[in-house]
């Protein structure tokens, strides 16, 4: 196929914020044994799952993020709901093995190929560092059913932790664990722990990659960026002549951005001028997805990348709910898997991510944290609100005071 010659000044990876500065890309873990081996046939359908319930989780919530960043993690949400799954039975399991794409694959299967992923993607490039880790935080003295825990255990390597959330220092424990899983890039991502919670499923990802052909410091310029608001500054590196993965339709032109090997790579979309990005979003589907990469050629092309840092992070309550899991998220929840009593639901799906693209390279981090609360465990009265109030006698029935406060003041 003859070479191509592409002008490219802007790319946009559906969400920018530019900001950025210079990075040590070289990794620390020990990859001296890297796998390449080709994926089964197991684990290209559970991916193939993760990325259709991942089109259909960016296009939700990019309903209601208009003209601001976007930047979410499909694979640590499913992971996360994917231990979560382990403890769902009947209505409950069939909506989530649903709004997961995962309908057709057995629990066992889905078990077994999470854990094969978990020890195939973070060894696939010695220049690629990729972590994965999984927790379960049990209220102190909780029942929870073994197979549940040990099921998370084997699977997803979970660490299991029982833990009393009353204590001061609970929230902070759970925020480190989180803070120290993603190499100090995401902070605080629970806020708080409520009364009746009785179980955190967390995900922690980490994603460290240096680009395979990297960008020049020395021809980074300044340039303007066109918002939804106007334009603004930004730093633009810049590529004079580089050959990658190239294609054009007449919605956008798109890119392929290898990192180390090329086991891991950034595909950026750019739509035309005369196309909105929220178009382009639309149109992404697995189906669309699985027909786009396989058009990219090889062209040499000039290429401009603004630098970008961006801080995201949502509740992915109302996403879910409306792509079908809201069973989940109610008292009549079905998590007999976890624990036979009764009243235990999906409280929140808490979902916060980090990405920073330099000239060397890119750094990114997700967490993703399902809470579990039972409604029947106990009754909780936090006076957050206007309230009344009684004084008044046992013996005579007799009201001394009554009261409201709508804000209390304390002198």
């Amino acid at each position: 196929m003859p070479v191509k010659s592409i002008s490219v000044w802007t790319l946009l990876i559906l969400l920018i914020l530019l900001t950025g500065c210079e990075k040590d890309f070289s990794t620390d873990a020990d990859h001296s044994s890297v796998i390449d081996r080709n994926a089964s046939p197991l684990e290209k359908s559970l991916a193939k799952a993760d990325n259709q319930f991942g089109w259909s989780l960016f296009q939700q919530l990019n309903k209601v993020t208009a003209d601001s960043n976007l930047f979410i993690s499909p694979f640590s949400v499913s992971m996360a709901l994917g231990m979560t799954l382990n403890g769902a039975a009947g209505e409950t399991e069939q909506a989530m093995q649903q709004t997961l794409e995962l309908t057709g694959l057995t629990q066992q299967e889905i078990n077994e190929t999470y854990e094969n992923l978990m020890e195939l993607l973070p060894y696939q490039d010695n220049q690629v560092l990729f972590e994965i880790a999984n927790s379960i935080w049990i209220r102190q003295g909780y029942p929870v059913l073994t197979a549940f825990i040990e099921t998370n255990q084997t699977y997803f390597d979970a660490l299991i932790q029982e833990m009393d959330f009353s204590r001061s220092d609970a929230l902070d424990m759970i925020n480190s664990w989180i803070y120290e899983k993603t190499h100090n890039k995401i902070k605080d991502a629970l806020d708080v722990i409520p009364p009746d919670i009785v179980m955190y499923l967390i995900n922690a990802i980490y994603f460290k990659g240096a680009w395979k052909f990297e960008f020049d410091a020395e021809n980074t310029c300044n340039a303007t960026f066109e918002t939804p608001n106007g334009s603004r500054a930004c730093k633009m590196m810049l590529h004079p002549e580089v050959t990658l993965h190239y294609f054009k339709n007449e919605d956008f032109q798109a890119v392929d951005l290898p990192y180390g090997n090329g086991k891991f790579s950034m595909s950026v979309f750019l739509p035309h001028s005369d196309k909105s990005v929220d178009t382009l979003i639309h149109q992404m589907t697995g189906e669309n997805w699985k027909l786009w990469i396989t058009q990219f050629d090889s062209a040499t092309l000039e290429l401009g990348l603004p630098r970008f840092k961006v801080e995201y992070g949502t509740l992915l309550n109302n996403a879910l709910i409306d792509l079908g899991m809201g069973v989940a998220f109610g008292a009549g929840a079905d998590f007999s898997r976890i624990n036979t009593d009764g009243g235990l639901y999906i409280n929140r799906v808490i979902h916060k991510t980090f990405v920073e693209v330099t000239e060397e390279g890119t750094e990114a981090a997700a967490v993703t944290i399902v809470e579990m609360l039972e409604s029947s465990v106990s009754t909780s009265m936090i006076f957050n609100r206007p309230f009344a109030f009684v004084i008044w006698d046992h013996t005579t029935g007799a009201i001394m005071f009554m009261g409201k406060i709508v804000e209390p003041i304390m002198e």
